[in-house]
């Protein structure tokens, strides 16, 4: 979409039109929703999240003053939502191992091809705590020390959830690579 047709858009969202929010509801629900699932246990949450957060999109809209793009303005909103769902439902982000960390890691590289939409799947299956903050991480692009902030975590406890994070998608890359060979 050409930036003068958004503009126009957000004008409308400003002066609380809803033909001009359902506009842009439409231009970037998918793409928040791919966030949402990223962050939830279930299509079910993801949506749930998804409306909240365009809640707070429209509700809020005269907070975003134009400083850097509209479309991440409006992903920050959705990543705060949904973590602000996990708050609210009570889902802890501990140090716990989980217990296919206990196994020894093999340190060989797996050369297995994998895709993309693959390896999403995989994230997928993290336990909650290990795949908020590689989403956060890796996929976001946030310091050790926001993610803390964020999650009211240490930013140790943050590092070491990145940590496992990545050994047991490693662990899972392994098991995958052995069923195929």
């Amino acid at each position: 979409m050409e930036k003068d047709s958004l503009d126009k858009i957000w004008g409308a969202c400003l002066r609380r039109s809803r033909k001009a929010q359902f506009e842009l509801y439409q231009l970037f629900s998918k793409k928040m929703f791919a966030i949402c699932i990223r962050y939830t246990e279930s299509e079910q949450e993801a949506e749930d999240v998804l409306q909240i957060g365009f809640l707070k999109v429209f509700t809020n809209c005269h907070d975003y003053k134009g400083n850097g793009s509209l479309e991440g303005w409006i992903r920050r909103i959705i990543i705060n939502t949904a973590l602000e769902f996990h708050r609210k439902n009570k889902y802890t982000f501990t140090n716990n191992a989980d217990e296919h960390l206990q196994s020894i890691i093999s340190s060989q590289e797996t050369h297995h091809p994998i895709y993309y939409k693959d390896l999403l799947s995989l994230v997928k299956t993290l336990p909650l705590g290990y795949r908020t903050v590689f989403n956060l991480a890796i996929i976001e692009g946030y310091s050790h020390k926001e993610i803390a902030i964020m999650l009211s975590i240490s930013e140790g406890n943050s590092k070491s959830q990145l940590s496992r994070a990545r050994l047991w998608l490693k662990e899972k890359l392994i098991s995958i690579e052995n069923i195929n060979s």
